[in-house]
């Protein structure tokens, strides 16, 4: 499973709907996702790719504190 948080909302996609294996480079990731949103890879510039014990992947902007 795909956890994606994007322009404040949550999706859940199985890794087959959007195109991804676990063993992409997180480009990889990001350029599937940007493809599924029909939106410019530098949208997704900031995000992050969390890969969870799991296998599910996590796709989320990056955490800014301070």
């Amino acid at each position: 499973m795909v956890h994606i948080r994007f322009e404040g909302r949550s999706y859940d996609i199985p890794e087959n709907q959007l195109g991804v294996e676990v063993e992409m480079k997180d480009n990889s990731v990001k350029e599937r996702i940007a493809q599924y949103f029909d939106v410019g890879r530098d949208r997704l510039t900031a995000y992050v790719v969390d890969r969870r014990p799991s296998g599910d992947l996590i796709i989320r902007p990056e955490a800014v504190y301070g």
